[in-house]
């Protein structure tokens, strides 16, 4: 199983399949609610190794989800499309869709016998905007 995620604003951000090792897609409703509430929202929380760069290929995603975390709320951008796709046996088993996510958590982790950082970007989808989440599956079926 894989994963391909795409972050859409200012620039693209893609995601390698070799990057992201897990996505988790979360339904948030308060816990102290004794029945179906209108306050809903939506996180995702995807993870997974920050790669060297190879080739000479300056744009690294990893610093790019980064730099985004760091967008004042003053800014449009601090909203981005971002659409998730689970691949298993080259066939896209979900399609996550967040049209207006923005980033609640962003962290990297760096050791000295892994070889790698690792990366955790945890994202919201603005609540007046949930009605336009969308989640796909069933394909090839």
């Amino acid at each position: 199983m894989g994963f391909r995620v795409k972050i859409e604003g200012a620039e693209t951000i893609d995601l390698s399949v070799e990057s992201v090792q897990t996505v988790k897609l979360k339904t948030d409703i308060p816990t102290d609610s004794n029945a179906r509430t209108k306050d809903v929202g939506s996180t995702m929380v995807i993870s997974g190794k920050i790669l060297t760069a190879v080739d000479g290929d300056p744009f690294d995603s990893t610093r790019q989800m980064g730099l985004w975390s760091l967008v004042s709320a003053e800014k449009a951008d601090c909203y981005r499309k971002v659409t998730v796709q689970v691949i298993s046996a080259d066939q896209v088993v979900r399609k996550i869709f967040f049209p207006n996510a923005f980033v609640v958590d962003y962290k990297e982790s760096f050791g000295d016998t892994e070889g790698v950082g690792t990366f955790e970007l945890v994202i919201k989808q603005k609540k007046d905007k949930l009605d336009k989440v969308t989640i796909e599956g069933g394909y090839g079926a």
